[in-house]
């Protein structure tokens, strides 16, 4: 469990290419041509995945997957932007797909762009796949190994039996077993992290070595430092303690809260990233 492993969004959808995008489609007859390169040289950002596909009705097309860990309100205007780039660079029609992993409440999804500047209208339509409202059977009935660490979160799989029953198959191949790291990473969101360990049956220092769990750890401390207030700040530590220590990281909230000076807190955020132990932060306290 010690070597370096692949877990980016080409390496789960390249499970099974062709299952994956008819499953985002809802085309039954595709099939996938190539993954194509999708970095583009005017955006700063790689999207995930670029799939050229045919279809006896649709002919040929571009998969545009885009993979956010939580929806924001930029999303309408980067799907319009990649699914523009993915045309002219390629010079086919493209069918873009957000799929958002963690539920959010604060912002509104929305399934489209658009804009109206003195009468010229621009409009992109995007489907939209939320983790949370896809059921639990679709990973292993399809199947679909590229949803298999996504279990816990799906519809239907937040209880134990079904991780252990996803963690088995994905252990049982060795094409996917690499992916236990990910599948570990979202069990904590629902199950406690000493339940986790024993299931997984290793060190969870070998979970925060995963890049999911360093973009949510990211995401806790940038809330916090975005905006400044102490309501918000609380807020970004407490998401950070729990990713990072579970339960017994969340214990030291209520002398956290009793702190009122700004700098301070945002010292107590800056130290996280860099404790091993929540005794070690404690002593910071």
């Amino acid at each position: 469990m010690s070597k370096p492993v692949d877990v980016s969004t080409k390496r789960l959808i390249s499970l099974a290419p062709n299952n994956w995008v008819r499953w985002v489609t809802q085309i039954p007859d595709i099939t996938v041509g190539e993954i194509l390169n999708s970095e583009f040289q005017w955006i700063s950002r790689e999207s995930d995945v670029l799939i050229r596909v045919e279809s006896p009705q649709e002919g040929e097309f571009l998969v545009l997957n885009e993979l956010q860990l939580r929806y924001t309100s930029k999303m309408p205007r980067r799907m319009r932007a990649y699914a523009g780039l993915a045309e002219e660079k390629y010079n086919l029609p493209t069918y873009p797909v957000l799929i958002n992993i963690l539920k959010t409440d604060s912002v509104k999804i929305l399934p489209r762009y658009e804009s109206n500047v003195a009468g010229l209208c621009a409009t992109q339509d995007y489907r939209v796949i939320n983790l949370w409202e896809v059921d639990v059977n679709v990973a292993f009935q399809q199947p679909l190994p590229s949803l298999l660490p996504f279990v816990p979160i799906l519809k239907g799989g937040e209880n134990e039996p079904i991780i252990r029953e996803a963690l088995q198959i994905l252990r049982a191949d060795q094409q996917l077993n690499e992916l236990e790291t990910v599948l570990a990473f979202f069990a904590t969101f629902v199950l406690e992290s000493a339940l986790v360990q024993e299931i997984m049956r290793w060190d969870m220092t070998v979970l925060r070595e995963s890049p999911w769990y360093q973009e949510i750890l990211r995401e806790g401390v940038a809330r916090g430092e975005e905006q400044g207030r102490r309501e918000e700040l609380f807020s970004g530590l407490e998401l950070v303690l729990e990713i990072k220590f579970g339960n017994p990281g969340l214990e030291l909230m209520p002398i956290i809260t009793q702190i009122t000076e700004l700098q301070r807190l945002k010292a107590i955020q800056q130290a996280i990233k860099t404790v091993d132990t929540v005794e070690e932060l404690r002593q910071l306290l």
